[in-house]
């Protein structure tokens, strides 16, 4: 069987004779040759050869050391065997753990025991065939694929939807064609009616690791239906909906629409359960149905959708479309941003702004903008991230115009806004030498006049608040005489 794999298997030479000491001494028995693990999913086998002088009545057993145990413990299945090989898939709860296994021929009092080899089991197994479950339609194949293992493989467990599966089809003797996928399911579609196909599938994961193919399996396409799928599913966005359209050449018939979330073709296992109906997509008339966005709840979804469609008239429905992915991040409408600007002097100062930022406010905004004199045609592309900056050095009383978009630019999504309506502003008349010249005269002629107008104030000010506490001398004269005159009248 091992040799028809065809897989590499893992040799466990062991070196010369490892006596115990409580068997130490003479022996004629020579420990097994060419120790060889070999594991398939979590098949767990352990082979050797027989040397030359074990004959007769000998007989094998092996023990194995786990992870942090320091007694050596009697491998099950494999003691007191007189073939050369044993099962010892008990211990595949080491998987990923390092293990060390050593065996041992035994004759009566006799025993020689190799030297013990130690090995991680997850790093010398091979990846078993996977199993295959076909579906056929008129023009079309539906492949469901199992990974290799069962349900229950602890050798897979962390491993399952990681699998990467190669698909070789072919039609009688035609040439063969070699489809690569990363699900479980697939549908090969433009195939022929009432025609046989051949298929074989093989497993791998990374680092080159890959199953041997499954047994070929072959399936008749069935008789072409009257109806035909529908075509071309496209999905767009505009004003918070999606719009679902596709294409058909027949009339009067009803169509429906279904989705089921991605990740389910990720899992294992038949999920034709799962597919639900699309708000708005039923029993429709037309070639296309519209759906909010919030369509699956919650507002706005980040998740990705394959779409099927397909078409009745009557008893006769067709075969679901090819289906089509729906990725609702992604077709998310950004609108042209806002842009006002400011003349100062000989420069534009430009705000760009966001009209509604809710629907896409985790990704960073870059802006790609577009700028130019209005009588030339030159125009200068500016890339920024900032939403404010400003355009230098321009001609004076010039006319100059901006438009902009904005611009997510992300490693899984790039996508940008149309631009915005242009906006043209012109420049400030700004100043001159001789503008300069003018106000520094006007300046020096003002100066004087302002300080004697100062001067003047500061007078009037002391002379209303703060009057002199001795009155002028010809004040005085005239008082002491009419002072002396009105004593003289009182005496």
């Amino acid at each position: 069987m091992f040799a028809d794999l065809g897989l590499t298997t893992l040799f466990l030479v062991a070196g010369a004779p490892w006596i115990l000491p409580a068997t130490s001494g003479r022996t004629n028995l020579q420990c097994p040759a060419d120790i060889e693990v070999y594991i398939i999913d979590d098949t767990f086998t352990l082979r050797w050869t027989r040397s030359a002088e074990s004959i007769g009545n000998v007989t094998f057993s092996a023990e194995y050391q786990g992870p942090e145990m320091y007694d050596w413990i009697k491998l099950p299945g494999c003691q007191y065997i007189t073939s050369t090989k044993c099962d010892f898939s008990s211990l595949k709860k080491y998987a990923y753990e390092q293990i060390k296994l050593r065996v041992r021929a035994e004759e009566g009092n006799d025993t020689s025991w190799c030297a013990p080899v130690s090995f991680i089991p997850y790093n010398q197994a091979h990846i078993g065939p996977p199993k295959v479950h076909l579906e056929a339609e008129d023009k079309a194949i539906i492949l469901n694929i199992s990974p290799p293992g069962t349900e229950e493989s602890v050798m897979w467990k962390m491993d399952r939807s990681n699998f990467k599966y190669s698909i070789v089809i072919w039609k009688n003797s035609s040439s063969v064609k070699t489809i690569e996928i990363t699900s479980s399911r697939i549908t090969i579609n433009d195939l022929s009616p009432e025609t046989t196909y051949c298929l074989k599938v093989k497993a791998g994961l990374l680092l080159k690791r890959t199953s041997i193919y499954s047994p070929v399996y072959c399936i008749n396409t069935t008789v072409e239906n009257k109806l035909p799928p529908p075509k071309n599913i496209r999905v767009i966005s505009k004003n918070q909906r999606y719009i679902l359209t596709w294409n058909y050449t027949h009339e009067n018939v009803v169509f429906q629409a279904q989705w089921l979330p991605a990740y389910f073709k990720k899992i294992p296992g038949d999920h034709s359960g799962r597919w639900t109906q699309i708000p708005n997509c039923e029993n429709v008339r037309t070639t296309e149905c519209v759906f909010p966005y919030d369509a699956r709840g919650g507002g706005i979804q980040k998740e990705i959708y394959s779409i099927r469609v397909r078409a009745s008239r009557g008893n006769n429905t067709s075969f679901w479309s090819e289906e089509e992915e729906l990725n609702m991040e992604r077709l998310i409408t950004i609108p042209p941003p806002v842009i006002t600007m400011k003349p100062i002097n000989n420069s534009l100062r430009v705000d760009v702004g966001s009209q509604n930022k809710s629907e896409y406010q985790q990704y960073p905004l870059t802006y790609e903008i577009i700028f130019w004199e209005n009588t030339l045609n030159a125009e200068r592309k500016v890339v920024e991230v900032s939403t404010d900056f400003t355009f230098s050095n321009l001609k004076l009383l010039t006319v100059y115009c901006v438009k902009a978009r904005a611009l997510i630019l992300d490693q899984a999504w790039n996508s940008s806004s149309n631009f915005s309506t242009p906006v043209c502003v012109k420049t400030r008349p700004g100043s001159s030498p001789r503008t300069w010249l003018i106000a520094g005269v006007c300046v020096v002629l003002a100066v004087p006049v302002v300080l004697y107008a100062v001067s003047i104030l500061l007078k009037l000010i002391r002379y209303v608040f703060f009057p002199s506490s001795k009155p002028p001398s010809t004040i005085n004269e005239a008082g002491y005489f009419s002072l002396s005159t009105a004593g003289f009248y009182l005496k």
